[in-house]
């Protein structure tokens, strides 16, 4: 209403309650200095509750001695009223247990109310209305007091954009894989025995190799022969026979690929004369008695001819290192890396496209699924791999886009078959969301509380939680850094209006400007206001509904240019 208006009423008011000893109905004439006011003004919503208190002022040789008067608020709005909970007063005279009203002195009243918000209220006015009752006749007045001009609901624009969370695949397009086998060899020979080639070793790098060589999806990326010589006996020979055992072991891989008819596979050779790492390795490995003797011996001399000399002279020891140890450096090892590889993105996003991802193990799945744009074909895809692998990944990340889409139901669904003893932070964190979406937000909020190593999308969530429940300080802590409408809803909440302001100002969407508008309203900018409205009514259209009802607005209903936006 118009503050002059308000005046006016007041002034009735005034009049109509004035009166001395005499009859009641000179009540309904109020008195100059009788005051009404509600404060805040207009009343605000926070967490859907409203908070307001009711003040008056009554002055001298005016309340009736044996008078009552009820005083009823009321909240008129479209399409009903809501009337809260009555303040009586009572005259000096009056046996009963209400506030008394001296009539020499006059006196003050304050009444505090708490009601649920309801949509319908966002346009409203506040009014008293009064009755008197004297010797058992009621009188009321002829007309309500309005005192309040609106109800302030700027939380609900609060965007419920909950944030939910993904779990990676772990696909690896390129997987290496190594493998060895090792040549035995007698005591200064260098030819391979047939019993070497039978072992199972020997087979199963055969097989490798030629698999690996014949393969599309298979690359060796190099194979390697190291032959050795035990450090015993004359270097010039052990020289020779690491370096024959290299060449033999190189012309058997040759005559294998040969045979399989494969080319292009040529295999280094390094040769070791005298393998003392191989034989200090050895011993310590061993069970042997002195080897921490045969150890020190080794590292106090570096010369191999004076090493072997000296362990030649511990004669009961170098029996048993001829006997277990030397024998197995005698050698040469064929060392096999090769990389298997992965479909690449084309195929994996044909085969999903296609409906042929059957064959497909779980990380190729999860990862195929990220390579498509259409949502409900990443649905599937998760969904298939969360059936196919008891994959709790997949139901996650299909739940992920149904949130995004706000289908809780179906999200629920797919959480659901994910057993509740498997305690993933981003699945709590998820099933947080679902709860929000259904508007369980006490549930939402323990579910973000025990998530919260599912990382940034947790503080965002509970951040939400605190705007709705009128935590306005603890929404901007969680959502600090976020840059988004809702971090700068509560700060403006919070009655920091200018970072509001600056948060405002990074955010393109049409909430993001109404905020600005908002801003600019609460620093009487004029400009602001109209400008950002403008912006904000030709991103989204159905803000001028809420725009033209708004009190952040209430100073700017009779500005011309703002009565033009709409």
């Amino acid at each position: 209403m118009k503050m002059k208006g308000l005046k006016l009423s007041i002034i009735a008011l005034a009049g109509l309650l004035l009166a001395g000893c005499g009859g009641v109905e000179k009540m309904k004439e109020l008195p100059a200095g009788f005051t009404l006011k509600v404060t805040p003004n207009p009343v605000e919503v926070h967490a859907n509750k409203v908070k307001a208190t009711f003040e008056g002022t009554i002055p001298p040789k005016y309340f009736n001695k044996k008078a009552t008067v009820e005083i009823t608020p009321v909240v008129v709005y479209k399409g009903g009223e809501l009337a809260l909970p009555s303040k009586v007063l009572q005259g000096e005279d009056v046996q009963a247990n209400n506030q008394v009203i001296n009539y020499e002195a006059g006196g003050s009243w304050k009444h505090d109310v708490e009601f649920d918000y309801k949509d319908e209220m966002f346009s409203s006015e506040i009014e008293l209305r009064f009755v008197i009752t004297y010797k058992d006749k009621k009188v009321p007045f002829d007309a309500p007091q309005k005192v309040g001009i609106g109800t302030m609901a700027t939380y609900k624009l609060v965007d419920i954009d909950v944030k939910p969370v993904m779990l990676n695949d772990k696909f690896v397009r390129v997987t290496p894989e190594e493998k060895e086998a090792q040549i035995n060899f007698v005591i200064q020979k260098a030819d391979i025995r047939k019993s070497e080639l039978t072992k199972d070793e020997i087979k199963m790098l055969n097989d490798f190799l030629l698999a690996a060589a014949q393969a599309k999806n298979m690359e060796i990326k190099e194979l390697k022969i190291a032959a050795y010589a035990s450090p015993d006996g004359p270097e010039k020979l052990n020289d020779k026979l690491s370096q024959d055992r290299g060449k033999n072991t190189d012309k058997y891989l040759a005559d294998v690929f040969k045979k399989a008819k494969v080319e292009g596979v040529t295999p280094t050779v390094e040769f070791t004369a005298e393998d003392w790492d191989g034989f200090q390795k050895a011993v310590q490995a061993s069970d042997i008695e002195d080897k921490e003797l045969i150890i020190r011996v080794l590292s106090m001399y570096s010369d191999p001819v004076v090493r072997e000399k000296e362990i030649k002279n511990l004669s009961k020891v170098y029996k048993v290192l001829a006997e277990k140890i030397l024998p197995q450096l005698r050698r040469s090892r064929m060392i096999a890396k090769v990389d298997v590889i992965g479909y690449s993105d084309d195929t994996l996003k044909y085969m999903v496209e296609n409906n042929a991802y059957d064959s497909l193990n779980v990380e190729e799945m999860l990862y195929a699924a990220t390579l498509v744009n259409d949502v409900n074909k990443k649905i599937e895809v998760y969904m298939k791999a969360g059936e196919k692998f008891n994959c709790a990944r997949g139901y996650n990340n299909a739940a992920y886009y149904y949130i995004l889409n706000k289908d809780a139901a179906n999200a629920k669904a797919a959480l659901d078959k994910i057993p509740a003893d498997q305690k993933i932070a981003a699945v709590t964190n998820n099933r947080g969301c679902v709860a929000m979406l259904e508007g369980n937000f006490d549930e939402a909020e323990k579910l973000f509380a025990d998530a919260a190593d599912a990382g940034s999308a947790v503080k965002y969530n509970l951040g939400i939680i605190a705007i709705l429940k009128g935590q306005y300080p603890a929404a901007a802590e969680y959502l600090a850094g976020s840059d988004s409408f809702n971090q700068g809803l509560a700060l403006l909440l919070a009655g920091k209006v200018d970072a509001a302001k600056n948060t405002f100002n990074k955010v393109e969407t049409a909430k993001g400007y109404y905020g600005r508008a908002i801003v600019g309203a609460r620093l009487a900018e004029e400009a602001t206001v109209l400008d950002n409205l403008r912006t904000a009514f030709g991103k989204d259209a159905s803000l001028k509904d809420r725009a033209k009802e708004d009190v952040e607005f209430r100073t700017f209903f009779q500005n011309e240019a703002f009565k033009a936006l709409f």
